[in-house]
């Protein structure tokens, strides 16, 4: 996705209202997303323009209303030997699986904005639980976090808009990953997704 998913997060509060950019509705501040699967924009949308195109057929396919849900698979960590085996060089990072190309797009922070890099190796192979397989194309992603050094990553499946929410908050407080400042905001923003997660359904075999 381009620089234009970060719209949403660079608006100022107290313009004129936001609206719908599908209908044009007026919409409140917070308001659903859309992604346009072909240019992978990411849309403000009012209710029912994200509740007509939740379903992946609706609009000739061509919109895809971002889901709410964030799901965490307590205990479950990447080994950092695994993560490093993708050849993401940070460890702030989340992947998405681009329905257009059949293939994982990995997308990580920089002081420019997202760097995006079309991953080789499947991110299905980093474990065994079901929350790398739950994510839905385009608009669903695996967020992966964890210290330098520490010997694993966490990993939360959460909104593809939450994850660019991330991205524009690394990209207002870039001062180096060692910054004080920066950090604490991004550890906030992943203690918030965290309280806000359920536990992924597994199937009984």
């Amino acid at each position: 996705m381009s620089l234009s998913v970060l719209a949403p997060y660079a608006r100022s509060r107290g313009r004129l209202p936001e609206r719908c950019e599908l209908c044009a509705a007026p919409i409140a501040d917070e308001h659903p997303h859309v992604v346009e699967i072909v240019s992978r924009r990411l849309c403000c949308a009012c209710t029912a323009c994200a509740t007509l195109f939740r379903d992946p057929g609706a609009g000739g396919g061509r919109y895809r209303t971002v889901p709410e849900r964030i799901l965490a698979d307590p205990g479950f960590q990447v080994p950092a030997e695994r993560w490093e085996s993708l050849g993401i060089p940070v460890r702030l990072a989340f992947v998405f699986r681009n329905g257009k190309l059949g293939r994982w797009v990995a997308v990580y922070p920089s002081p420019a904005g997202p760097t995006e890099t079309v991953l080789e190796e499947d991110p299905l192979a980093l474990g065994e639980s079901p929350l790398l397989r739950a994510a839905e194309d385009d608009v669903e992603a695996l967020l992966f976090f964890g210290r330098r050094g520490a010997a694993s990553l966490d990993c939360l499946l959460v909104p593809i808009d939450r994850c660019y929410e991330l991205v524009g908050l690394v990209r207002r407080r870039y001062r180096g990953f060692d910054g004080a400042e920066g950090r604490e905001a991004i550890e906030r923003f992943l203690r918030d997704l965290g309280a806000h997660a359920r536990p992924v359904e597994r199937r009984s075999t």
